[in-house]
């Protein structure tokens, strides 16, 4: 056996253990894993707020809703006060959302390699001194609309940083079952301030000014921080060192690239983005231009999509048990279309707010199906970088097009506009017959914990590579087909989760010895590759070990690549003349 190989006694422990063992682990029988908990089950849309730490922060977080929804009345008007260009009033929406798309896959990967508290904090301690700052610059009249748009800029770095973290942070706060209510939930506490937030801004706004807008915003900031100050999150044990965050960016984009039906979700995130802002960010400029209000009226307005968004928090349980979420998702394009119609053919409060809330009930219902059907889909070691995905497209569609509509509405009308931005999403709702949304995903993806690192007899480091895996299959002629098609779908996870350089090698002497192959570039890597293997995972192990005909698990060997012949060796020399 070369030097570098494993130790005999260790050489064939298999990677992945037909029983999954441990304290918190259930056993795998032919029959694969015990089924996930259905979804369905929830008692109802507020059972998630039997549990205390998701309660505290929900509570928390409704009041800095509330300061954030003010704050964005004070922004939005204030920009239609300091210029009349539709472009500049939309890129305040824009420059909400903009950051969210710069910056949400590396908040993602510190969501998933440092404690999520401690993220939470760091971002929303920034967000208050930001706001402060914002606050003191327009009581003393200093605002230009380029300043106003670097602190709404800030505002949304800050926002970024925050949603990974607190989302991911949900599974650990509540059980898979109570999962799409507390996403619900979650929606419904923006849209519960949005109902009444904005009037109250309007009101503020028209009586004291944009500043103090500012102001209790800076304020709200208080409740959250408190909340996790108070929360005892969950301590997760790391045994390893946290990723690099350039590798923990690639390893999120890999999950999602090799995933088809998280592809398929965050597109209609984009779709739905791009076309579903353009009431938020022709709001300003509809109230002002169409109906020729003030703010207290912007103010209104924004409460009726909020009121809206409600209603349609309360309708998702039961539409969830209903139909499938295609059906749910189709239906959010084509309802907000219709609302986009009739604001778009509307100069009457009353009915512009009935358009609104129709939006409003569209928005929660299609956001917040997108965010469970992530979270359901991804394993707890990447979820925060696979909702950092889906938080980039969804929001950066929702930059683009607060731009695309300013622009346009420049162009033409706000009319027109409108009625593109309808034809946008009519073409959402068609996508879902060539590319249906998943239904919400029941595998068990828990960590399998089956996974225990070799005792070695070389002192590698964790930094140590790279490492190259070989393991013999010994699979009979009848079971070759079964074999290969059991691998596909192996390569597939092997890839998702780290490894490089996979093969499937036969014996040209022995055909029936199969050897599979891959790389990772260093020990660490080699050990967050195996712990990375969920419940599910196991399913894939145990039908291939099923089609092994060898004697206990098939052997594995683990071994570094060392170059000791110089690369001149293999070149030929010619001699040397006298």
């Amino acid at each position: 056996m070369p030097a570098d190989a494993t130790p005999p006694d260790n050489k064939g422990a298999p990677e992945h253990p037909q029983v999954v063992t441990g304290p918190s682990s259930v056993p795998f029988g032919p029959g694969g894993a015990d089924p996930a908990p259905d979804v369905k089950k929830a008692e109802s849309m507020f059972s998630p707020l039997r549990h205390p730490a998701f309660r505290m922060i929900w509570i928390a977080t409704l009041v800095a809703n509330m300061g954030t929804l003010i704050q964005n009345v004070g922004a939005g008007w204030q920009m239609a006060i300091l210029t009349p260009s539709h472009d500049m009033v939309a890129l305040v929406q824009a420059s909400t959302t903009l950051p969210v798309m710069i910056l949400a896959i590396a908040a993602g990967a510190l969501a998933d390699n440092f404690p999520r508290r401690l993220v939470m904090l760091s971002a929303q301690s920034f967000l208050l001194v930001v706001s402060l700052v914002l606050a003191v610059v327009a009581f003393m009249g200093l605002l230009t609309p380029w300043l106003l748009l670097t602190f709404t800029f800030l505002l949304g770095c800050g926002n970024a940083m925050h949603l990974p973290s607190w989302q991911a942070s949900m599974r650990d706060m509540v059980p898979r079952e109570d999962l799409p209510a507390a996403v619900t939930l979650n929606s419904m506490s923006f849209n519960l301030m949005r109902s009444v937030g904005p009037a109250i801004g309007g009101i503020i706004v028209a009586s004291s000014g944009p500043a103090t807008a500012f102001a209790l915003n800076a304020i709200s900031y208080t409740a959250v921080i408190y909340a996790l100050a108070r929360w005892k999150s969950p301590q997760e044990a790391r045994s390893l060192p946290p990723e690099k965050i350039g590798g923990a960016i690639a390893a999120g984009l890999r999950y999602v690239a090799l995933s088809p039906k998280l592809g398929r979700v965050i597109l209609r995130g984009l779709v739905f983005g791009v076309s579903a802002i353009i009431m938020l960010a022709l709001l300003p400029v509809i109230a002002r231009d169409v109906l020729q209000a003030e703010a207290r009226t912007f103010g209104v307005l924004l409460g009726a999509f909020g009121l809206g968004a409600i209603g349609g928090a309360f309708a998702a349980p039961r539409l969830r048990k209903q139909f499938r979420i295609e059906t749910i998702v189709a239906g959010a394009f084509l309802l907000y279309a219709m609302g986009t119609l009739v604001v778009a053919f509307s100069s009457f409060q009353p009915v512009t707010m009935i358009g609104l809330m129709m939006g409003g009930a569209s928005w929660v219902s299609a956001l917040s199906l997108f965010n469970v059907s992530v979270q359901l889909s991804t394993p707890r070691w990447v979820v925060g970088r696979v909702l950092s995905i889906y938080q980039t497209a969804t929001f950066g569609g929702m930059a683009m097009g607060s731009w695309l509509w300013g622009a346009l509405s420049e162009s033409f009308t706000i009319q027109i506009t409108l009625l593109i931005a309808v034809g946008v999403m009519l073409l959402g709702a068609l996508m879902g017959r060539i590319w249906p949304m998943p239904d919400f995903n029941n595998e068990n993806l828990d960590p399998a914990d089956t996974f225990s690192a070799p005792a070695l007899r070389l002192d590698l480091k964790p930094q140590s590579g790279p490492i190259m895996i070989m393991i013999d299959w010994d699979i009979p002629p009848e079971n070759t087909a079964a074999f290969l098609a059991a691998m596909t779908a192996r390569r597939r996870v092997r890839i998702r989760d780290g490894a490089r350089q996979w093969a499937l090698l036969r014996d040209l002497e022995n055909p029936d010895i199969w050897v599979e192959t891959y790389h990772v570039p260093t020990w660490v890597e080699y050990i967050r590759h195996n712990i990375r293997r969920t419940r599910a995972d196991v399913e894939s192990y145990n039908a291939l070990r099923a089609l092994h005909q060898g004697e206990g698990d098939p052997p594995v060997h683990r071994m570094i690549e060392r170059q000791t012949v110089p690369l001149t060796d293999d070149l030929v020399i010619p001699p040397k003349l006298p």
